[in-house]
């Protein structure tokens, strides 16, 4: 039997979710769920369109629904309510409101006997599980995150909500000294404005207060208040000429030390280099859906992070296959 999937809200990342599910044998997309008039928008695959308004006359038809919101103002106002309904899954990014949005997940999952799964994607996600295990190994040890140089599409969104602007790319950008410094073992202290500077590409309408406009970005709270940010006015023409694609990427490195006087000084690092941030998250929550999936089937419910799901949860393979070949 398929795990039939939802997708809800169709842009950048939805594409993505649909062109994942194709890779993967046992799932099967029921449709995209969107805001936008169905028969204005055109698929990928082909995949059939509903209305969002549709979504919940078909909770007998998905196993899981991957929500593909903003996390600025689109997430904390779906998951919760969609999983009131469905085993959900999204990829809510801004770090210092996770614990507020898992309660709120959790509370609706509890109270319908479902599965939601917050923060699933590369950060948070497969980072936030290097920074573990690396805490965890190395428990005398400095962590360090690098995101970059790439395209931020939370960040990006949160520009795009500000009145006056049309469209917008955030570029997030390692200090390279800063990076080099942890590689070389100094466990260095950093602030937030030592490891990345922040550098937007926006475009405005016609008549919009640029300086306001970039007084906001430069002063939003959780996403650029705390960074050296530079804002630049430019032409939708030259957006889509200069910054059509989405990459990005980073580094979590842990620095820490073993032995009786502490003599030995150890480094991991794990990076990823992403043509496409937004296809690249798109195939870490589908791997997660598996697991919503399989949780939901044994009688589990309320919120989940990548932190409470075994590795083997994710895949498609036996147990005995995996212990076969990959351990």
């Amino acid at each position: 039997m398929s795990i039939r999937i939802g997708i809800y809200g169709y842009g950048n990342l939805g594409r993505g979710v649909e062109c994942a599910i194709k890779q993967n044998s046992d799932m099967e997309l029921v449709g995209v769920f969107t805001r936008r008039d169905p028969a204005s928008v055109k698929t990928v695959t082909g995949a059939k369109v509903y209305h969002v308004d549709d979504a919940l006359g078909m909770t007998d038809k998905i196993d899981v629904m991957i929500i593909c919101g903003g996390s600025a103002t689109d997430l904390p106002v779906q998951t919760p309510a969609l999983a009131k309904h469905f085993n959900v899954i999204d990829s809510f990014d801004t770090h210092a409101k996770v614990p507020e949005h898992f309660s709120n997940v959790d509370a609706a999952a509890k109270e319908s006997g479902k599965i939601g799964i917050i923060s699933v994607g590369w950060d948070p996600g497969m980072f936030s599980l290097m920074r573990l295990y690396g805490a965890c190994v190395l428990p005398d040890s400095n962590a360090y995150t690098f995101w970059g140089k790439g395209v931020s599409q939370g960040h990006s969104d949160a520009i795009r909500r500000i009145d006056g602007v049309l469209d917008a790319r955030q570029y997030t950008i390692p200090v390279e000294s800063a990076l080099e410094a942890v590689r070389s073992g100094k466990n260095p202290e950093l602030t937030t404005r030592e490891k990345h500077t922040r550098e937007c590409f926006v475009v405005v309408k016609d008549g919009a207060d640029k300086a306001r406009i970039e007084n906001e970005i430069k002063t939003m709270p959780n996403y650029f208040a705390d960074y050296d940010t530079t804002v630049h006015f430019i032409t939708k023409e030259e957006l889509d000429r200069d910054h059509s694609g989405i990459p990005h990427g980073g580094f979590v490195i842990r620095s820490g030390k073993t032995g009786k006087e502490l003599e030995h000084i150890h480094i991991i690092e794990y990076s990823l280099k992403l043509d496409s941030n937004p296809e690249f998250t798109a195939s870490v929550i589908v791997a997660y859906a598996r697991a919503a999936y399989k949780l939901s089937e044994a009688g589990d419910k309320g919120c989940k992070t990548v932190f409470d799901i075994a590795p083997a949860m994710l895949s498609p393979l036996s147990g005995e296959q995996i212990r076969k070949e990959l351990l």
